[in-house]
């Protein structure tokens, strides 16, 4: 909601909100930041809502029964979703980039808009999460960038449907997995997604996209692979490192080669990058002014985000919460040395019931013989979701598996033991979404550890 309202607010409108987390007491800083771009937030009692010419828009989070929808149901205000409104936006543009998967979404969009940044196309766009790139001392939360250009980029996601509301110039498709929805019905999302664009941006190396390209034969397919020579851009010669990589990029059709040096580690991010250079070539740029661009992209907030180092013992924070998003993050540290000490906060009551045994495969093939996995119940910030199955499900599961897993009743607890735990050479990771909580904690984590006495 935040980067919607700064888009919204950034063409002239009027931007007034409210948030059960501002309510809460909690992430005071986001909403200071917003207040002094002029936007005027409420308690969400249905104060703010005082006149019949206003737009209400909700996000998925809000239930019917929040005073401010009763409140604007009352005064007869017009009703959107978030997505509906981006849509909107989106589908406007004279040129539009719409990035979809499961997984690397907002990675994905911030490479693309680094790219189109660096090379004076001066784009708009809306991403998900803070593009470090952007961030300057009074504008710490840019997960929003108001360009004059055509071009509007956007993650846009499957996890309500609302994907098939969007139109795009350019489709990317990163990949699909399990996550919110059951495969046939994301199958049917996503092939709709790809079809109605102009052109497509298709991943080879997910299974469900490679099928899924074969199946709707685009007509202007862009592939890519880190593996599969026969797509459009592919690589060679990966030279791995902890704090990056490097590899050189190929484009099939012309046959030209770049050496790129990624800052982001990990094969994923090297995947996410070929979408976004494939997407880049769409928009008419040369191969070397996108792989130029891209080696200076220094990431997204909150994935594989050091924190700092202590005593030896490394701390990160990082938004994995699906089964896809968790196994990128725990495959690219277990490329270097140290035993992880995991603390993942399930990011609702719901994942737990959808991807119950999918988690804890992952887990059980994922975690290395000494990793610790610690599980405290799952972010939940009000409202009416059926609570009845918690995190030990999981970690019971992982157990039986013959892993080390355990679950406590709070995060609080499971600070306390990681902080028990940690010996140098350890690297702690704190994972989970929906709760920008979770950076704080990993912060106060890595003071604890600084601290300890060895």
């Amino acid at each position: 909601m935040l980067p919607l309202a700064l888009i919204v607010k950034a063409r002239g409108y009027e931007v007034q909100g409210s948030d059960r987390s501002l309510d809460a007491g909690r992430t005071s800083g986001k909403f200071d930041f917003l207040r002094a771009r002029g936007i005027t937030l409420h308690p969400q009692d249905g104060s703010g809502l005082t006149s019949r010419s206003q737009l209400l828009v909700t996000s998925a989070a809000v239930e019917d029964t929040v005073p401010d929808v009763a409140a604007a149901r009352a005064l007869g205000c017009p009703e959107v979703k978030r997505p509906q409104l981006l849509a909107e936006l989106v589908n406007s543009a004279k040129v539009s980039i719409a990035v979809g998967g499961t997984s690397g979404k907002s990675t994905t969009t911030g490479m693309i808009a680094w790219i189109l940044y660096a090379t004076r196309r001066d784009p708009t766009v809306m991403n998900g999460a803070v593009m470090k790139n952007f961030v300057a001392g009074d504008f710490p939360f840019a997960s929003a960038i108001v360009g004059e250009g055509d071009i509007f980029v956007s993650e846009v996601d499957e996890s309500d449907g609302s994907i098939a509301l969007y139109q795009p110039t350019i489709a990317v498709l990163n990949n699909i997995a399990l996550d919110h929805k059951s495969m046939d019905e994301l199958r049917r999302l996503f092939t709709d997604f790809v079809s109605k664009a102009q052109v497509a941006i298709l991943n080879l190396d997910n299974d469900e996209t490679r099928t899924l390209a074969a199946q709707v034969n685009h007509p202007n397919a862009l592939t890519y692979s880190l593996t599969d020579t026969n797509a459009d851009f592919s690589i060679s010669d990966l030279i791995t490192q902890a704090d990056g990589q490097s590899c050189i990029v190929t484009e099939k059709s012309n046959g030209e080669r770049q050496r790129i040096c990624l800052q982001t580690p990990g094969r994923h991010n090297l995947s996410n990058g070929l979408a976004a250079i494939a997407t880049a070539r769409a928009c008419g740029l040369s191969l070397r002014e996108a792989t130029t661009a891209l080696m200076n992209f220094v990431g997204i907030r909150r994935r594989l985000e050091v924190v700092g180092t202590a005593k030896d013992i490394t701390v990160i924070d990082d938004f994995g919460h699906n089964p896809d998003k968790i196994a990128a993050t725990l495959s690219t540290l277990h490329q270097f040395a140290g035993r992880l000490l995991i603390m993942w906060q399930p990011h609702g009551y719901g994942p737990i019931r959808q991807m119950k045994d999918q988690l804890i495969e992952m887990f059980a093939r994922e975690l290395g013989p000494q990793d610790v996995l610690l599980m405290p119940e799952p972010a939940y910030f009000g409202g009416t979701v059926d609570r009845s199955m918690g995190s030990s499900l999981i970690a019971e599961g992982v157990t039986a598996r013959g892993k080390n897993s355990q679950s406590f009743p709070d995060r609080a607890t499971c600070g306390d033991r990681l902080v028990e735990l940690a010996n140098p050479g350890d690297v702690i990771v704190v994972m989970g979404a929906r709760d920008d909580t979770l950076s704080e904690f990993a912060a106060d984590v890595l003071k604890r550890v600084g601290e300890k006495d060895f």
